[in-house]
């Protein structure tokens, strides 16, 4: 097995679009902040070679994406790949998609909602691990960056860290010039104390359900479920998933729960009823509105590393 190379200052960095295209973003030039800020902590980032293809559903073609992935992965130059955005579509990518080719060239891929079915995946059929984390256009935001940069940093450099909360949250649409922005304080929550040791699998909900029942879906005995849900979720969607997800994956060692978009219409009274409903819940820790995916600032986590829970502490520890 070739080890992953963690990234240092110097190393360099390939932005791919495996979903959306950076024109659901507003386009290249509107994201090169991203880029400077990447530059500014000492990396040299480049693009795809299909970077600026656009189609009909805001994507560019499977070929493309493939290539574009492969590329990266091949070419020893690239140290680290990081994807564009989310989306809506990259589990469309995974038969096509040569795996023997990502196990030979092992490198760090981050990436974080629909990016979720390719890390899982990637994970899943390669034994590689994969972070979750923020994306390319994530470098953009200027309000609590230094949280979310912090915590990528320690996870990518390092092969043990911990998850600690951010000082403030928001559920604001920071990538808009001038939106308003409204920040409460950070606490996260536990709705079932315990302790547990586990390997990280998950990431957005509704993308995770995509992987059931395809050879893409992690098959770990031991693992601990780590999910969130998108802004377009709300919480029936949360419900209804939450539900097929305890009958794929039913016995979690724990589950950690970030916070939900105010889109979602998640509300305490809400979350506690269905979490209520799996007795499995009561028998596990289980933490929630943690700093984990569409709320900013978000944490990166390591998919396949080994998590220790501890929520009397309120304790999150990764070891790669």
């Amino acid at each position: 097995e070739v080890p992953m190379k963690k990234l240092t200052p110097g190393m360099h960095i390939r932005v791919v679009s495996p979903s959306s295209s950076i024109e659901r973003l507003g386009g290249f030039e509107a994201n090169l902040a991203a880029k400077e800020r990447l530059e500014k902590l000492g990396f040299t980032v480049s693009f795809s070679e299909h970077y600026l293809e656009n189609d009909i559903l805001g994507s560019a073609s499977i070929e493309s994406r493939v290539a574009d992935i492969h590329a990266a992965f091949s070419d020893d130059s690239v140290d680290a790949i990081l994807a564009t955005i989310g989306g809506f579509n990259c589990n469309e990518l995974l038969p096509y998609l040569d795996f023997e080719l990502i196990a030979r060239n092992p490198k760090i891929f981050c990436g974080y909602s629909d990016t979720t079915a390719l890390l899982n995946a990637i994970y899943s059929k390669t034994g590689m691990k994969t972070y979750m984390g923020p994306s390319y256009s994530s470098f953009k935001m200027d309000a609590l960056q230094d949280y979310q940069t912090e915590s990528w940093l320690k996870a990518v450099s390092q092969t043990s860290y911990e998850l600690t909360p951010s000082e403030k949250w928001g559920s604001n649409a920071w990538y808009l010039p001038d939106a308003p922005l409204t920040f409460h304080e950070t606490e996260w929550k536990v709705y079932n104390h315990g302790k547990a040791q586990a390997t990280v699998i998950g990431g957005n909900l509704s993308t995770f359900s995509l992987l059931r029942g395809t050879p893409y879906a992690p098959t770990d005995e031991n693992y601990v479920l780590f999910v969130e849900e998108a802004e377009e979720d709300d919480y029936v969607e949360f419900d209804r998933n939450l539900a097929a997800l305890l009958q794929a994956y039913p016995n979690p060692q724990a589950l950690l729960i970030g916070r939900f978009p105010k889109e979602c219409q998640m509300t305490e009274e809400l979350l506690l009823y269905i979490l209520d409903k799996h007795p499995i819940l009561k028998q596990i820790p289980v933490l929630y509105d943690l700093d984990f995916a569409h709320t900013q600032p978000l944490f990166t986590i390591t998919i396949g590393a080994q998590v220790t829970v501890d929520t009397e502490k309120i304790s999150i520890k990764i070891d790669e």
